[in-house]
This record gives structure tokens, sequence and C-alpha cells, in this order.
């Protein structure tokens, strides 16, 4: 009797981790993919907000903050009053922060994010901070290359920033060819962990490649 009591608190067991599982995937999903949206709706905040949510709710899981982080980095990046972007830049560092102590270490995508978050800080006064934040930006694009070449977008984010450099200081559109083209031959090859692991940056380096036709 006991047997069969416990056979069955196991199976109820298993069946409420297997609803909560497909529940926090569900709701994953839908909101990565509203990520290629983000730069034209600049909803970031909102997003950034839903994986906050899903974030709290688990507890043990890094992706919703990675993604919350991502969501306020590219909001950072899109902020035109540079008087907001430090405030926009710490949120984001706080939210990968976090990730990073759940996930209990620096992976290829976080190291990624804090380079984004680097660049954001950079870019309030570019020739003034270059000295601060310049050595975190390449280190940290470094780290991530080196952690998983396989990954598209740390070469994609040194692609977009070359291109976007000025040529008197080594960028422009020519010098970020290269680096664009290795990114695509990235991602034609890379496949992620899970159906809601990184995956994202393919459309932006389309928006890229299209620039040279």
């Amino acid at each position: 009797m006991k047997k069969t009591i416990l056979i069955a608190v196991l199976i109820c067991s298993a069946s409420f981790t297997f609803a909560q599982s497909a529940k926090y995937e569900s709701a994953m999903k839908s909101n990565i993919a509203q990520l290629d949206s983000l730069m034209i709706n600049n909803n970031y905040v909102e997003l950034a907000n839903n994986f906050i949510r899903i974030g709290d709710a688990e507890k043990t899981q890094w992706l919703p903050y990675y993604y919350a982080a991502y969501c306020y980095a590219t909001g950072g990046l899109m902020e035109k009053d540079n008087s907001k972007k430090d405030a926009i830049a710490d949120r984001a560092d706080s939210l990968i922060t976090k990730a990073g102590a759940i996930l209990g270490k620096d992976n290829s995508e976080t190291a990624l994010i804090k380079a984004m978050i680097a660049t954001d800080h950079m870019l309030v006064d570019p020739q003034n901070r270059y000295m601060n934040y310049g050595s975190a930006i390449t280190d940290n694009v470094q780290l991530s290359e080196t952690l998983d070449p396989t990954n598209p977008r740390p070469v994609l984010f040194e692609a977009e920033s070359k291109f976007n450099t000025p040529e008197a200081y080594g960028g422009g559109k020519d010098a970020a060819k290269p680096l664009f083209d290795k990114a695509k031959q990235l991602f034609d090859n890379f496949k992620p962990e899970s159906d809601i692991s990184p995956n994202w940056g393919r459309s932006a380096l389309n928006y890229f490649l299209s620039q040279y036709k």
C-alpha cells in the first residue's frame, strides 16, 4: 500500500514539474518571438519586464534575466538621449549580474551582454569615456568568442561596431564586411542548445548584408 502511494506521489510530482516546465517554456517562447521587432517597436522596457516576471516566478532559471538584460542593453543602444543611457545600462548590468549568479559563471552570451552594456556607457561621451570602457568592450567580446567560438553574436556585434566606426579610426563599411561574412557563416552552422536558448541576431545580420547589395 505504502509503495503504491509513493508511486502515485512521484507520478503527480513529475506531472506537476512537467506542467510547470511547459508553462515556463511557452511563456519564454512567446516573449523571445518579439525580440526581432524590439528595435522597431522600441518596447524594451515592457518586454524586459515580461522576462523579469518569468525569472522571479522560476527563480532558478538564468535565461529570463539574461533576456531582460539584453532588452535593456539594446534599449541603451537605441536611446537617443545620452543623459538616459547610463541608467538604462545600469539596469541591464543588474539583470545580467543576476543571470550570472544563477548560472554560476560567465558564458559566451552573458559576456557579450556585458560588452553591450559597456558600449552603452561609452556612447554617452565616446571621446572622453573610451579609456574607461573601451577595454571592457574588447575584453568581453574576446571572452565571448573564446568561450564559444561557434557563437555568431559576438562576431556580429564586432561587425556592427566596425561598420559604425569612422574610416579614420579603422572602421567603415568595407572594414566590416569580412566580419559580417564570418558572422553569416557562423549563423548558418549555429545550433542553439534549446528552443529558448539565445538565437537572436540573424535579422540584424541580414539588414547589414543588404547594405552591400
